[in-house]
C-alpha cells in the first residue's frame, strides 16, 4: 500500500479519518522536514473537516480530511481549470485553498538552511525541493523583467471598459484584468476572482496587522497586489506600477484607469506574486 506523506503540524489528530485501512497508509511529516511556501489553517466549518484530494483538477476524494482549525504547510500551490487555488499538502495530497487562511511563517530562512543540510545528513528523503537558481544574478534578472512587462502590459489596458463578469481583452472586470496581465505578461496562472487571488502571494501589508496605518509606497514593489476589504472579502483589486500608482478597471463609469494611492482610498491588503 503506498504511503502517505503529509505536511501537518503538530499531531495526528488533527485529521478525521474515514476507514482503518485509510490510517494505516499515512504518515504524519514534521515541518522540519520539508521547505514549506506557506502555512494555513483551515477555515471551514466548526467541527468539520475540509476534504483532501488526490489531484487539484479532477482528483479523487481521498476519504480523509483536515479538521477546521488545523495548521498545515504548503509544499505547493495550482490552479485548475475553473479558476480555483489549490495548496498541494502532501506528497500527492491537495485541498481548496478558499477554505484556509493564511498563518505566519515563523521559521526564518537560516533555520530552513540548517534543516535543509540536517536532513539530508540524517538520511531523510522527504524533502520537497521547490527548485533552486544556481546564479542569482539570473534570477533577479528575470524577475526584473517580469515587473517591467506587468508594468507595460498593464498600462496598455488602459482606457479600456469595465464590465463586470468580462475576461478580456476588450474589456475587464478588477481581477480579470489582473489574471489577464499576470498571465500574459509573465506567464503566470493567477486565480479569476479576488477571493482567490487575496489568497496567493507573499502578504506584505495587512492593515489589521499595521495598527490601522495606510500603507507606504516605500514597502511596495512594482507588480504588487492592492486589495480592498478583508482578506475573507475583498471587493476591490488593482496591480501597484509604482511612483505610487496603480493601474486598476475601477467602474462602469470610469473604466480601466491609473490611479494614484491616496489615505482617503487606502489599500488595505498588499500580496507580493513572486
Amino acid at each position: 500500500m503506498t504511503k502517505h506523506k503529509l505536511f501537518k503540524l503538530g499531531a495526528a489528530a488533527a485529521l478525521t479519518v474515514t476507514g482503518v485501512s485509510a490510517i494505516t497508509s499515512l504518515k504524519t511529516a514534521r515541518a522540519a522536514n520539508f521547505t514549506a511556501i506557506k502555512r494555513v489553517k483551515i477555515n471551514y466549518l466548526p467541527g468539520k473537516g475540509l476534504n483532501i484530494w488526490t489531484n487539484y483538477n479532477k482528483g479523487k476524494f481521498m476519504g480523509y480530511r483536515a479538521k477546521d482549525g488545523t495548521i498545515w504547510n504548503v509544499a505547493e500551490t495550482a490552479v485548475d481549470k475553473k479558476g480555483n487555488l489549490w495548496y498541494k499538502v502532501g506528497t500527492r495530497e491537495w485541498i481548496e485553498a478558499r477554505y484556509t487562511v493564511d498563518v505566519g511563517m515563523d521559521t526564518p530562512a537560516s533555520t530552513n538552511a540548517k534543516t535543509k543540510k540536517s536532513t539530508a545528513k540524517n538520511g531523510v528523503n522527504n524533502v520537497i525541493s521547490l527548485g533552486t537558481v544556481t546564479k542569482k544574478s539570473t534570477k533577479k534578472s528575470k524577475a526584473t523583467k517580469a515587473k517591467a512587462a506587468k508594468v507595460k502590459k498593464a498600462k496598455q489596458q488602459v482606457g479600456k471598459p469595465y464590465a463586470w463578469g468580462a475576461n478580456g481583452p476588450d474589456s475587464f472586470d478588477c481581477s480579470s484584468l489582473v489574471q489577464y496581465v499576470f498571465k500574459n505578461a509573465a506567464g503566470m496562472n493567477l486565480p479569476r476572482t479576488t477571493y482567490d487571488q487575496v489568497k496567493v502571494g507573499q502578504t506584505v501589508y495587512q492593515k489589521s496587522q499595521a495598527n490601522g496605518q495606510p500603507v507606504s509606497a516605500n514597502n511596495l514593489q512594482v507588480g504588487d497586489l492592492l486589495f480592498w476589504g478583508s482578506e475573507s472579502s475583498p471587493y476591490h483589486v488593482a496591480i501597484y506600477i509604482g511612483n505610487n500608482q496603480y493601474v486598476n478597471a475601477a467602474t462602469p463609469e470610469q473604466g480601466t484607469i491609473l490611479q494614484t494611492m491616496t489615505s482617503y482610498f487606502a489599500p488595505t491588503i498588499v500580496k507580493r506574486v513572486l
